[in-house]
């Protein structure tokens, strides 16, 4: 036993002299260049896409300073270890003198229901080879509406018919299964089963469209789930924006594409000899009625668990009694991949508390406002109804209070309560119930139960869902106040995200433009949303009428044509595009939008010669005071000019480059001569939102700036540091006092705690931002909007400074200019460009301020900061000028007075 512990120790001597001895190696590895990040069309290895010229996109991990790429080489083939080994028959690059880590396909044309794998080496700024690890791959998909096989089908074409339909179909794979693939192309929302089983963590797919111009379809691989034999494929269809049977304002009901769900699979099915079986939908497809008895995208999901069908979709099922499906012609030929990140669950929110009025009634709180969906798990008699009422706010009795979100419902029954599931017990055992293809927004619960039945706090959960995004940025401060408002703002944005930006999870769930242009650069600094953005700019494209004119909501059944539209909401034809091209340095999304901005920028002028124009809903909501609707309206369409003028230089059109410069000088000096008084330097009447948005769009002649942003700041003391602004105004009045020289009187308007603020939300229990500032307010009270949101994005800009060249966009160089504003100690913010992970912080020390800045490989900064004291630590920058320095990458530390 002795000599057993005499090698043990022996051995672990010898083992920390080797790690030790080791260690300068270890250290030296982790700071060696790698190709990391590896995507295709912004998704690690898609499954099914369709484009023809995929995007490639990498990133160099290299610590040192200075260290950037200076050439790259791609291998794209089907066959990995020839990628692997650096030969391709499909696509080499050859070596490409160049810094992007954005690269086209320029290969051979690729094939539909192709595996390709890919990799990269890069070089760096030494001329040394970093090669990439292990190759990533992408999947193509359709490619082309001709390669469907399988036909549309459905089971009734009664539109009105309530329960959803289930589908089946069984086949016999004759040998071992190398390879499944399934193309999933509906209208609706659907779940597909195999063998029992459901496939995918994903929700409510496919994502909205306007369906009778674009379909979305899925592709799923199935070769785990497939087994030699008899196999059974099921699908429960839902009705979604589809087939809208509830009614409200908007009219979705009356939609021109609405019919009965309908669905159209192929499955390819691959053996290990090379055969090929094709599973497709066609009148041999069974169908029947499932005992989701009524689903809504808008309202709820009724269930009737005495109706379920057990084993429906295995293959020991005895499907004789139901009927086949029936043909019916296709929603759209246009039927084109998901290819963007999926709505999944992403958090299961356990109640804070329950409370139970009486036997029958019971409140849950989450604790927070969500969007998603509640399940809840109880047992009973047969037949004992639940209804699960879903609300943000409650009555004084305790009870859920919906008032403040049906406002635009209007129910032709009592048989869809807004809201509200309805789960009807079977009284077989404990059941569980969550909504398939509905989602709410709430925080409280309310069950009430047709019979006494037994629930407890464990009963029942919320989960959090939205577009599945990854998380790119993040702000932590000294204040917890600010900590909490990022938090709530960031909440909202997810909350109204579902495969496009909406306003609220509740009330309406539409994408309305003016909220989304509002919030953008909140979502791009905190998530990866460029997939999202392309798809939405998609649905642009879809609804903009011949004229050029687009709706205020986008998807839209025919509502919004004639109103709330106009320069201040649908300009995200260009200002979506803009900013995504800003973060990520793609131009392909202003190249597939420049023909659609030109025919929305033309109808403008058009209908507004002398360059101004009232078209538009003005400064929404705001606090007190109402802003010209003319102004700010004149400043939108500037915008859209603005922008329209640099994109046309960057895609190579310079007469329309020149014409529209013209137009967007035309339209400035219209702005100035009308509502710009000289004398004074007032806009307007000198209202928080009139001041701010000449100054942040650029619209104040360089000799006025100083005197109109002195009286903007003037203007917020004389308002006590209140804010006075609705939508528009919240997107420039932080912006354009930080930027001009006032933001300490920018942070004292954000850090406020009495109303009306942000703070003031924070600090009567808000977990998400609200759509009126007035919590009492009889209308317009949703408490999970997020128009209000562009203070998610001041905090990146301001404070930590962190903006993207438009020079140089998608941060290959990096605007640096933070703010250490009057009132707080210490602030940082980190987001991952394309290029790696940018941080900016700071803490105040005593009489000085340590700021301490981190650059990623293959990018370089413009920093300006207050007043130097001390050089930067590391010695790899260079001053342009007293207070302006020129960084490479790297990690720096500035040390202020």
């Amino acid at each position: 036993m002795i000599k057993v512990q005499e090698r043990c120790f022996f051995r672990y001597i010898i083992t920390m002299i080797c790690a030790i001895a080791l260690l300068p190696l270890i250290s030296s590895a982790k700071r060696s260049a790698m190709v990391t990040g590896l995507k295709c069309e912004y998704l690690k290895n898609p499954l099914g896409i369709d484009a023809l010229q995929p995007r490639f996109t990498w990133r160099l991990d290299d610590q040192r300073h200075g260290a950037r790429q200076t050439a790259y080489q791609i291998w794209v083939g089907t066959d990995s270890l020839e990628v692997v080994g650096r030969k391709s028959k499909i696509w080499d690059s050859g070596k490409v003198d160049s810094e992007s880590n954005l690269v086209v396909y320029n290969g051979e044309k690729l094939s539909p229901f192709t595996r390709y794998y890919w990799v990269v080496d890069v070089w760096d700024e030494k001329g040394n080879k970093v090669q990439g690890g292990s190759c990533a791959n992408f999947e193509t998909g359709m490619l082309a509406a001709k390669n469907w096989r399988g036909a549309w089908i459905t089971d009734v074409q009664d539109v009105d018919l309530k329960p959803a339909p289930y589908f089946r179909k069984t086949f016999m794979a004759k040998n071992k299964v190398r390879s499944a693939r399934a193309y999933v192309a509906v209208g609706g929302l659907f779940e597909l089963s195999v063998n029992g089983k459901a496939i995918g963590d994903s929700r409510l797919n496919p994502m909205f469209t306007r369906y009778d111009r674009r379909l979305l379809y899925l592709t799923y691989d199935l070769t785990n789930e497939l087994k030699q034999g008899n196999n059974t494929f099921g699908i429960l269809l839902g009705n979604g924006w589809y087939n809208h049977q509830s009614t409200a304002v908007w009219d979705f009901h009356k939609a021109p594409w609405r019919a009965r769900p309908t669905v159209c699979m192929d499955i390819h099915v691959t053996y290990e000899d090379g055969s090929v079986d094709y599973v497709v939908t066609g009148e041999d497809w069974k169908t029947d009625l499932s005992p989701l008895i009524f689903n809504s995208i808008y309202t709820a999901e009724h269930y009737d668990a005495r109706l379920e069908q057990p084993g429906w979709n295995t293959a020991a099922f005895d499907d004789s009694k139901w009927k086949n499906a029936i043909l019916r012609s296709a929603p759209s030929q246009n039927i084109v991949a998901q290819a963007l990140r999926p709505i999944r669950n992403t958090e299961r929110i356990a109640p804070v508390s329950m409370r139970k009025l009486n036997d029958s009634v019971f409140v849950y709180d989450l604790g927070r406002n969500i969007s998603g969906v509640s399940q809840i798990k109880a047992k009973g008699p047969a037949g004992t109804t639940l209804k699960l009422k879903h609300g943000e706010r409650l009555y004084p009795d305790g009870r859920v209070d919906i008032s403040n979100i049906d406002y635009h419902f209007r129910p032709t029954d009592q048989f869809d309560p807004f809201q509200t599931d309805i789960f009807i017990l079977s009284g077989k055992s404990e059941e569980s119930f969550m909504p398939r293809f509905n989602y709410k927004g709430f925080q409280y619960v309310e069950v009430t139960c047709s019979e006494p039945v037994k629930l407890d706090a464990g009963s029942l959960v919320g989960y959090f869902m939205h577009s599945d995004v990854p998380v790119l940025g993040k702000i932590q401060t000294s204040n917890e106040m600010i900590n909490k408002i990022w938090w709530a703002t960031n909440n909202s944005y997810k909350s109204n995200l579902f495969g496009f930006p909406t306003d609220c999870p509740q009330r309406e769930k539409n994408g309305w433009t003016g909220d989304a242009h509002i919030a953008i650069e909140t979502g791009l600094y905190n998530y990866e949303g460029i997939t999202v953005y392309e798809k939405w700019l998609d649905d642009h494209r879809d609804e903009q009428q011949p004229n050029g004119v687009l709706p205020a909501i986008i998807p839209t059944a025919g509502w919004g044509y004639s109103w709330a539209n106009g320069p201040d909401w649908t300009s995200t034809i260009t200002i979506i595009p803009w900013n995504v091209y800003l973060f990520y340095g793609d131009s392909r999304i202003l190249s597939d939008n420049y023909e659609n901005m030109k025919r929305y920028v033309d109808h403008l002028t058009e209908i507004s010669p002398q360059g101004l124009t009232s078209w538009g809903l003005g400064d929404w909501v705001p606090v007190k005071s109402k802003s010209s609707v003319e102004l700010t309206s004149s400043i939108y369409y500037y915008i859209d000019a603005k922008i329209l003028m640099q994109i046309a230089k960057i895609l190579g059109h310079q007469a329309d480059h020149e014409r529209y410069a013209a137009l967007a000088i035309k339209i400035k000096d219209a702005i100035n001569a009308k509502h710009l008084n000289t004398a004074t330097g007032i806009y307007g009447s000198g209202l928080q939102t009139e001041l701010s948005a000449v100054l942040y769009w650029g619209l104040v002649p360089d000799a006025l700036k100083t005197k109109v942003a002195g009286n903007l700041a003037a203007r917020v003391e004389a308002d006590g540091y209140k804010i006075d602004v609705g939508l528009l105004g919240t997107k420039s009045l932080l912006n354009a006092l930080s930027e001009n020289g006032y933001a300490d009187v920018a942070y004292k308007i954000v850090s406020r705690k009495t109303y009306p603020s942000w703070g003031w939300w924070i600090e009567n229990g808000a977990t998400t931002l609200y759509e009126n500032w007035d919590i009492q307010a009889a209308k317009d009270i949703s408490l999970n909007h997020i128009m209000f949101g562009e203070v998610s994005a001041w905090f990146y800009k301001a404070l930590g400074g962190i903006k993207p060249d438009p020079q140089h966009p998608g941060f290959k160089n990096i605007l640096l200019e933070p703010h250490f504003v009057a009132g707080l100690d210490e602030f940082e913010s980190t987001h991952n460009g394309p290029f790696g992970l940018i941080s900016s912080s700071w803490k105040k020390q005593k009489r000085k301020t340590v700021y301490n800045v981190v650059i990623p490989a293959n990018s370089t900064a413009s920093l300006v900061l207050p007043e130097v004291s001390k050089a930067a630590v590391q010695p790899a920058h260079s001053a342009e000028g007293k207070n302006i320095f020129k960084l490479q990458s790297g990690r720096y530390r500035f040390e202020l007075k």
